[in-house]
């Protein structure tokens, strides 16, 4: 006799899957969007076809870069200046 297996729940899915994210070095990353900031997202996502996780990403390496490159006050001023 074989015996069947008990379907998982939704949330033992996700539970799964973002344990098997964090097995291979990702880390879940939350947050509320700004009006303004929502509006950037929806442009990104139409124009590059990007999932969130690469949205966030890349936005995130972007940041890192501008830091990096010593541009974080100019790319600042730039976002306060265009109201983003």
């Amino acid at each position: 006799m074989t015996e069947k297996k008990k379907a998982l729940t939704n949330a033992e899915k996700q539970k799964r899957y973002r344990e098997r994210q964090k097995d291979i070095g990702k880390k879940e990353m939350r947050g509320y969007l700004s009006p303004e900031a929502l509006e950037c997202y929806k442009l990104i996502a139409e124009q590059t076809n990007w999932s969130d996780s690469t949205i966030l990403s890349n936005a995130v390496r972007l940041t890192y870069a501008a830091y990096k490159n010593g541009q974080i006050g100019l790319l600042n001023n730039w976002l306060t200046k265009n109201d983003l």
